[in-house]
């Protein structure tokens, strides 16, 4: 086998050894160029992800805000209308005791037209009239009680849909 290799000029040698330099230099400036371009992708990539979370960042904290912004505002109009019910109630309380003070005059009215006279004709006609004036008495005081509950009804219905309208605004936005 070495008397094959002498048959091979030496010149040949020297060329492939140089065309093994070459090829391995060309592979050495290939591997280098591409650690150079992956090196360069993953910085962009880098720069590109923190810039991403900064985004992130700013976008949470001014969604943050806005839903902080909201609570209070639905807090406000929660405690606005807790005061305007106390109000109601308060009110209610003294249309309660008016009405009750109304109630009592009717039925003392409707216990004066009872006082018979003397006089028999008279009485007849008064049993007819004390009958009158206690289902008009009792007619009275079942509308103005009625009318207590359909007040505070009204005044709870109103309280709710104006809390339920400004809740919604200060959702949107929209000045008070």
């Amino acid at each position: 086998m070495i008397n094959s290799l002498k048959l091979i000029p030496a010149w040949v040698y020297g060329s492939l050894a140089l065309l093994f330099v070459a090829v391995g230099a060309l592979f050495g400036a290939y591997r280098h160029g591409e650690s150079v371009a992956d090196a360069r992708w993953q910085a962009k990539e880098a720069d590109r992800q923190t810039i991403q979370a900064m985004g992130l960042a700013a976008v949470t904290t001014a969604n943050r805000i806005e839903e902080q912004r909201r609570q209070t505002a639905a807090n406000q109009v929660a405690n606005d209308a807790r005061e305007q019910t106390k109000s109601a109630v308060a009110d209610g309380a003294g249309a309660d005791v008016a009405g009750d003070r109304v109630r009592r005059q009717s039925e003392t009215f409707a216990a004066g037209a009872s006082c018979a006279p003397g006089d028999p004709g008279i009485a007849r006609r008064g049993t007819s009239t004390t009958r009158a004036a206690m289902v008009l008495s009792d007619m009275f005081q079942r509308a103005d009680k009625r009318a207590g509950e359909l007040a505070k009804a009204y005044d709870s219905a109103r309280i709710a849909g104006l809390a339920c309208e400004a809740s919604y605004k200060s959702l949107r936005g929209v000045p008070k």
